[in-house]
């Protein structure tokens, strides 16, 4: 599996964001998908013991939208227009998780993709489908700046491009 890049502030795959969930999503050839392993903290929970569905909805999207980028098409970053969530089981904290996504159509000007987050038993406790857009200028403006800061980092908290 190939890690695939992460930001710095992003809520749910910023490294250096203080109070975000600081997810690592690799590549599986097999199935052509993304993969984040992770166990959300408590101090996520909506209901004790329940991952709060905000929260859950963040790492779906996070986790499909970063479909479009397999393959090294870093470039090809695209914004959700919709995105549809199933709630399907309380999802737990404190809990190994699994965050799969992938592109169901890719296309044009945008895309249709969708993600799963699951126990570690299979289980699907949330699913997602979302249609997918490139953004508006003038988020790609500000997103040259960030680009700097678009990085894989190694198990060794190093910083690789």
């Amino acid at each position: 599996m190939s890690r695939q890049p992460t930001s710095r502030m992003c809520f749910v795959c910023g490294r250096d964001n203080p109070v975000g969930l600081q997810l690592e999503f690799h590549e599986v050839e097999e199935g052509n998908q993304v993969r984040a392993d992770l166990t959300v903290p408590d101090e996520y929970q909506g209901y004790p013991g329940i991952v709060h569905g905000g929260i859950v909805s963040a790492i779906l999207d996070e986790v499909a939208g970063r479909a479009v980028i397999l393959g090294g098409g870093d470039e090809r970053l695209m914004a959700t227009l919709r995105m549809t969530v199933r709630f399907r089981k309380p999802t737990p904290t404190e809990t190994p998780l699994i965050a799969v996504g992938w592109v169901e159509q890719l296309g044009g000007i945008g895309a249709r993709v969708a993600g799963e987050l699951r126990l570690e038993d299979g289980t699907v406790t949330a699913d997602c489908a979302s249609l997918l857009a490139d953004p508006p200028d003038e988020f790609k403006d500000q997103w040259e700046e960030e680009k700097l800061y678009w990085r894989r980092s190694d198990r060794n908290g190093g910083r690789t491009a």
